[in-house]
Order: structure tokens, then C-alpha cells, then sequence
């Protein structure tokens, strides 16, 4: 499993097709994936626990819908990459959660189990990002009708930051709040504090490959387009200093996730990839014009959870635009020991976060404070 655009880009230059990969026999791990569902399984009486395919805005999606109480404040959590599910990864962080929220996930046009649903040909044009932005909203109409909710809370990590804050910008009278986890405010900002940093750890730890590969591009981004090469040389170091993960140089966890997830069939694992490609050299060029600085005022109250090592998405333009937003109620909450990856870098603080601050203000008729 391909993800977090720098490794998409990579596969994305070695295949010519999206299923031109073969997919491959994981019928050993399925010992493992039954022991994660036998845990997993809900089993309280008034829990939820389905999975189900819903057509919204002409795409037949994939949601996974999973709580202990169905009386709980709903979170729709929207994931990154672009075109990286977060299913296959639920069971590594998220049971916890389930006993204060009912969390519903969703694979994205082009993405996971979506992504096989659907005619490729099809969905190949409507790959934009305003397409996203109103499936994000359909999503939030139909969980709302669904399970019988007023609000929900929106909460987007990495790419799906992008699509759901602008959700939340354009329909704020379907949440309650808005929470960015490892937000995109500027994306050619992001790309140049990567970079910097990247370099200057490269450098002070005497890594000659790593700055002779990154002086090649510099000044990054500059005022060169930024391709798919440009990208992949500037993205590679940062994220081997602990830019994706904090104190690792690599994150198999996550990519390996999928092989013990009893929500994927074989077929599904092996799409991952095949959507990361198929969406991403679709979606670049707008992705990479994206910047959301310009929003003084935000409708609802906004939560902004930062990684303290994040230089995937770095979290010094998220902080700033928080500072100067205009909001009912807004908090950024640091998390010290995590990069981009907070949901399994963190999980008992996001927890305890997500109680504290976000949870109080899922009730109807709460008050809230400005900041």
C-alpha cells in the first residue's frame, strides 16, 4: 500500500496502468486478519457495525460505520493521500475512539474498495477537487438521515484536510466542528519547509547523497513548476528524517496495514495502489495551487490537531493561520511526539483530545467560547 504522495509518485513513475500490477496471494496473513476481526467486532447492544456502499454524487463509495453506542456524537472522518483509504488501517488505531464517537470512514472516488466498485473510465474525468468537496457534503447528508443526527463532526487528515475544510466552508450547518489533522493550509509553502528542513538535517548530519540529490533541485519549490521528479527528490529526505513518522526514516506499518485488515479482499489490497496512480496524476495540478490562507473566518468552531515533527504537511502555516482566524471557537493542540501520522503515532492523546475539546461541543444547544 502506496501513500502520502511521496510514494505514490514513485509508483505512479513506474506503472503505465493501474492494474498492471499482479496482485499477490496473502492467503498466509488470514489467520491473523480473523483474530483483528474477532477483537474488533462490536458487540455492545447498542452498537453499530457495517460496512456498506452508498451512490452520491454519480459513484457508488465505500463507508465503514463502526461505534459502541449509536447515542454517541458521529465523527466523519475523511482520509489522505490522495487516494489513501483509511478501512485497511482502522483496525491499527481506531477501537479506541468507537467507545465516545461512532466513526464513519469512507473510501474517496478513485480510491480502496471505491475504486473497484466503479467503471474506471467512467469516474476518470470527474477527478477534481470540487468533486471531492461535494462528496464530502453528500457523505455528511446521508450519515445525518441515516443514523438520525443533526450535526456531525468533520474531521479530515493530510489531503482529506483540503476537500473537508472546504466542505465545512461551504455547508457549515451540517457540523458541528471542524478538525484538521495534519492540516494543508499552502501547498507550495508546505513543499518549501520540507524542503528547508530536509536540507538543513541532511547537512548538519554530514548525509552527502541527500543534499547532492536536493542541491540538484534547489531552490525548491522556487519559481519552477513543481513536477513529479521535482517532488520526489525534495519529499524523499524530508520524510526519511522523521517527516512522516517522528524517529523513523520509514513507516512500513502503515504501508503493511492492509495485509492483516479483514475488511479488504486481496483484490481490494491490490487496488490501493492501482488508485493511488490513478488519482493522483489527475488531481496534481490543482493540488498543487491549493491555499487556504486567504480564509480569515471560519463559521464553525475549528480544532487544529499539529504534529510537532510534521514536515509532510508542516504545521508552522496551520499554527499561524489559526492564530489570526476569525471563529466561534477554535484550539490547536501540539502533539509532541508525533510527525504526520497522529492518529497511530499518538492515539491515547487523540483520544483524550478529541473527549475533551471536540466532544463537548457535538451537543445540540452547546455554548461555546470564543477564542
Amino acid at each position: 500500500m502506496k501513500g502520502f504522495l511521496i510514494a505514490v509518485l514513485i509508483a505512479a513513475s513506474a506503472a503505465t496502468s493501474v492494474h498492471a500490477q499482479t496482485c499477490r496471494d496473502t492467503a498466509a496473513y488470514e489467520p491473523a486478519r480473523k483474530i483483528v476481526a474477532d477483537l474488533g467486532r462490536i458487540v455492545a447492544p447498542n452498537g453499530v457495525q457495517e460496512s456498506y456502499k452508498v451512490a452520491l454524487n454519480g459513484v457508488e463509495q465505500w463507508v465503514n460505520v463502526r461505534g459502541q453506542d449509536r447515542a454517541n456524537p458521529i465523527i466523519l472522518f475523511v482520509h489522505g493521500g490522495p487516494a489513501s483509504p483509511l478501512t485497511p488501517t482502522l483496525w491499527q488505531f481506531q477501537r479506541p475512539l468507537e467507545e465516545y464517537f461512532t466513526m464513519v470512514t469512507y473510501d474517496q472516488r478513485g480510491a480502496g474498495r471505491t475504486f473497484v466498485a466503479n467503471d474506471e473510465a467512467r469516474v476518470a474525468d470527474t477527478i477534481h477537487i470540487p468533486n471531492f468537496v461535494d462528496d464530502v457534503i453528500a457523505m455528511a447528508q446521508d450519515v445525518r438521515k441515516r443514523y438520525g443526527k443533526r450535526k456531525l463532526i468533520l474531521m479530515g487528515h493530510s489531503w482529506g484536510t483540503i476537500i473537508s475544510m472546504q466542505a465545512a466552508l461551504k455547508r457549515p450547518d451540517l457540523f458541528h466542528a471542524y478538525i484538521g489533522v495534519g492540516q494543508v493550509i499552502n501547498v507550495r509553502e508546505n513543499e518549501r519547509i520540507s524542503f528547508d528542513y530536509a536540507m538543513a538535517t541532511a547537512k548538519a548530519k554530514g548525509n552527502a547523497e541527500a543534499v547532492r540529490e536536493m542541491e540538484a533541485i534547489a531552490p525548491y519549490p522556487g519559481d519552477q513548476p513543481i513536477t513529479r521528479e521535482r517532488i520526489i527528490a525534495a519529499r524523499k529526505w524530508a520524510q526519511y528524517y522523521g517527516g512522516l513518522t517522528a524517529y523513523r526514516d520509514e513507516s512500513t506499518y502503515f504501508y503493511r496495514a492492509p495485509l492483516l485488515s479483514p475488511e479488504y479482499t486481496d483484490a481490494e489490497r491490490c487496488a490501493v495502489d492501482g488508485g493511488n496512480v490513478f488519482t493522483l496524476g489527475r488531481i496534481l495540478p490543482e493540488f498543487l495551487k491549493v491555499d487556504m490562507s486567504g480564509v480569515r473566518d471560519f463559521p464553525i468552531p475549528v480544532l487544529m490537531f499539529m504534529g510537532r515533527h510534521d514536515y509532510t504537511t508542516p504545521s508552522e502555516p496551520t499554527d499561524a493561520w489559526l492564530k489570526q482566524v476569525r471563529a466561534p471557537y477554535k484550539q490547536g493542540v501540539w502533539f509532541e511526539n508525533a510527525s504526520h501520522m497522529i492518529p497511530w503515532e499518538e492515539p491515547g492523546k487523540l483520544l483524550l483530545s478529541l473527549v475533551h475539546y471536540a466532544r463537548p461541543l457535538a451537543q445540540d444547544g452547546a455554548s461555546v467560547t470564543a477564542k
